[in-house]
């Protein structure tokens, strides 16, 4: 019997692995460029952008693209391009907050939980639980009405309603940590606590840290322009993108779209790189296959 096209199948198919595996970190190298452009833009958009994106030309409200105005103007004259450019650093300032209380703080509960359990562990369950069922729109939007317009108490909002989408996650993989025998053979060494916590357990969460801050990001992002564009997040004259979204709304019906139009854009090309980049590290530091 001969296996020759049983040999050429497998070659196949790993020539076809191996073509998938390069689309795949192609697609991982592209989304971290974008990630990275708009990183770089958060940092010094001000320093670069073409024109002072507050400046108001009344004579030239609402004007197309042209070689002055790359992206056109808004309706009180001011260039869009600069005001993109300028707005990253508070468009991605605010989610990058979230993100950052959130994973620490679920990070510190996920490990307390998965380290003592017992009641400790069925709080924090439970207390995640209540959180999990008020949508963190919902709960942003409530705490701007009673503290007031502005972007503190939404992102104080979110960064809790975001505890429970982090540390269910932590949780789990840290409670098959505890319970592997190099944990055992550490407390029986007479290893401190702490020392178990931040020389052992958290590298080895931090890959799946990475993931979910990655991929929370980008609904963090959208969960704060949406607080802006209702008004109550960054306030006029912010070039924030919620907010410029919001703004140019009036406009549209009257055939100048371009202000939401590229704010938009801008808000759509962050979200989807941010969750590409999240799904590629997903399958290269956790050996996902979805």
């Amino acid at each position: 019997m001969t296996t020759a096209p049983f040999t050429r199948t497998l070659a196949g198919r790993a020539r076809t692995k191996a073509r998938t595996g390069r689309r795949r970190d192609a697609l991982i190298l592209g989304a971290g460029c974008v990630v990275a452009l708009f990183v770089l833009l958060a940092a010094f958009g001000p320093l670069i952008a073409p024109h002072d994106p507050n400046a108001v030309d009344p004579f030239n409200v609402n004007a197309g693209p042209s070689t002055a105005h790359l992206l056109g103007t808004d309706d009180t004259g001011r260039d869009i391009l600069s005001r993109l450019i300028s707005g990253a650093r508070a468009s991605l300032a605010a989610p990058a907050v979230v993100i950052a209380v959130s994973t620490t703080l679920g990070t510190l509960l996920a490990l307390s939980a998965a380290w003592f359990g017992g009641w400790l562990d069925r709080f924090v369950s439970g207390a995640l639980d209540v959180v999990f069922g008020f949508p963190g729109l919902i709960m942003a939007v409530l705490a701007a009405a009673v503290f007031g317009a502005g972007l503190i108490a939404p992102i104080i909002a979110l960064s809790i309603a975001y505890l429970p989408l982090i540390t269910r996650v932590l949780r789990a993989t840290a409670i098959r940590e505890r319970g592997l025998p190099y944990v055992s053979a550490l407390q029986l060494l007479g290893a401190p606590t702490s020392r178990i916590w931040f020389r052992h357990l958290l590298p080895n969460l931090l890959p799946l840290i990475l993931v979910q801050a990655t991929i929370g990001f980008g609904y963090a992002l959208l969960d704060v322009a949406a607080i802006s564009f209702l008004g109550l997040g960054s306030q006029p004259p912010s070039p924030e993108w919620g907010l410029m979204v919001s703004n140019g709304a009036p406009s549209i019906l009257a055939g100048h779209p371009q202000q939401s139009l590229f704010a938009g854009l801008a808000i759509l090309i962050v979200v989807v790189a941010f969750n590409l980049l999240g799904t590629g590290l997903s399958r290269r530091l956790l050996g996902e296959n979805a």
